[in-house]
């Protein structure tokens, strides 16, 4: 008797593992959001979500209260961001302005090139919604400021050598040397003594180092950069020094230097 009482609780044991088990993996590949919520008054049903999912994945770098000052910090360079100034260099508005939400979405997806922020693609599409919508409560600008428009893009002139060669004549003449250097890699004269907008140094980023920049990789991602500025760094907008044409130009000098640099390297 006692022996069919244990082997029928095994069973139940058994069968209620297989269900929960099941239940798990349909949520999962659902894409339901995972995560630990954590319950806090005012959250929304989706920040509580990105709460959960920020303290599991994120916390280690940008800290607790989102100012960057997470137990990783003093390890990590370029320093985590400081979500509570909601200052972010990887936009689709312009200088000064917040982000899009699809702008801090792609940046999570995307990783943020040459830094210690990774891509996190292997979240689920609402898992990484949730964390937006999560990151964009550490400042009360998100409450208080419209969103701004999107700067516009025109399209892509056609490069060529005239192209490469007025490009490189505003790389000079807008002293991008200074920072990047005379050949892109990032060691002009003035890069050692740049700092970004919290004070800690900030090298400039090697132009030769590969197919992508720190927001993207392609032409219209570049052409962006430039026209929007990378707000908390040295990196100012162009928008109101040069005209979009001279930008296309800049561009295509800037993509020749990438790609002279890894033919140097495979020679």
């Amino acid at each position: 008797m006692r022996l069919r009482t244990r082997h029928r609780r095994v069973l139940l044991s058994t069968m209620l593992t297989a269900v929960l088990g099941t239940t798990a993996v349909t949520a999962q590949n659902a894409g339901t959001s995972s995560g630990y919520p954590v319950p806090k008054n005012g959250f929304t049903a989706q920040e509580q979500r990105g709460h959960g999912l920020y303290r599991r994945y994120c916390i280690g770098c940008h800290g607790p209260q989102g100012d960057g000052n997470g137990e990783n910090a003093p390890y990590v360079d370029p320093k985590p961001r400081d979500f509570t100034t909601a200052t972010f260099k990887c936009r689709s508005t312009p200088t000064g302005r917040l982000p899009l939400d699809s702008d801090l979405y792609e940046t999570i997806s995307r990783g943020i090139h040459a830094s210690g922020m990774p891509s996190w693609s292997p979240l689920s599409p609402e898992d990484r919604a949730d964390l937006v919508a999560y990151v964009k409560t550490f400042s009360p600008r998100f409450r208080e400021e419209q969103p701004a428009t999107p700067v516009p893009i025109p399209s892509e002139q056609p490069s060529s050598a005239e192209s490469v060669m007025r490009g490189g004549k505003l790389f000079e003449s807008m002293n991008c040397w200074s920072c990047h250097g005379k050949d892109g890699r990032g060691n002009g004269p003035s890069a050692l003594t740049l700092t970004d907008s919290k004070g800690y140094p900030i090298k400039p980023y090697d132009l030769t180092s590969g197919t992508r920049f720190k927001c993207g990789e392609s032409d219209r991602e570049l052409f962006r950069d430039l026209i929007t500025g990378l707000d908390g760094t040295p990196m100012s907008s162009f928008a109101d020094a040069l005209k979009p044409d001279q930008i296309w130009d800049l561009v295509h000098f800037i993509g020749k230097l990438r790609v002279g640099a890894k033919n140097h390297r495979t020679d």
